[in-house]
């Protein structure tokens, strides 16, 4: 295939260029989300806000919940166990 392939897929060129920022932007979202210095200065405003009594009990705890299991993702992510979840 070769050059003449690339001659031929030559207009879709910006759309491949497209598909390829995308990629990034969300392979580097990931990458934050699941950063596990990211997760625990959340936990941290998680809790300063429940001291703050913006944020009830319940609320808290849910957040938590959700927050901890993104932290155990991303420690099986970097211990070489990911589930297919985290980058």
């Amino acid at each position: 295939m070769g050059l003449f392939s690339e001659i031929l897929l030559l207009p879709l060129a910006p759309a491949r260029a497209g598909g390829w920022a995308i990629r990034q932007v969300l392979g580097e979202a990931e990458r934050i989300y699941y950063d596990p210095s990211t997760i625990r200065a959340e936990l941290a405003r998680l809790e300063e806000r429940l001291d703050a009594g913006e944020i009830t009990e319940e609320e808290f705890d849910q957040e938590e919940d959700a927050l901890l299991d993104r932290l155990e993702i991303a420690t099986r992510h970097s211990a070489g166990l990911g589930n297919g979840t985290a980058p």
